[in-house]
């Protein structure tokens, strides 16, 4: 079982912010999750369903892509020929 303190930890650690209120829904939701994954590891596996290893991914076609302008045409701004987007940092 996970504790009110481990999910608190987790949450520092992933960046969430998570109030006290919040905390005892958090934990049960939390081992909850831990309760499914321990009922999924009692399933028993069976050899049922095979499959042999293969490439299930089409092979590469090349076909005719839009023209630089019609890709352009509902851009928001564009520089140079390119999509422009915003600084990220």
């Amino acid at each position: 079982m996970v504790s009110e303190r481990d999910i608190e930890h987790i949450a520092e650690l992933a960046d969430i912010g998570i109030i006290k209120e919040e905390l005892a829904e958090f934990t049960g939701q939390f081992n909850r999750i831990l309760d499914y994954f321990d009922i999924l590891d009692t399933v028993e596996e069976s050899d049922g369903y095979k499959q042999d290893g293969y490439n299930v991914l089409r092979e590469d076609v090349a076909c005719p892509s839009l023209l630089q302008e019609d890709a352009l045409k509902n851009a928001g701004d564009t520089e140079d020929g390119f999509f422009k987007a915003p600084r990220v940092m």
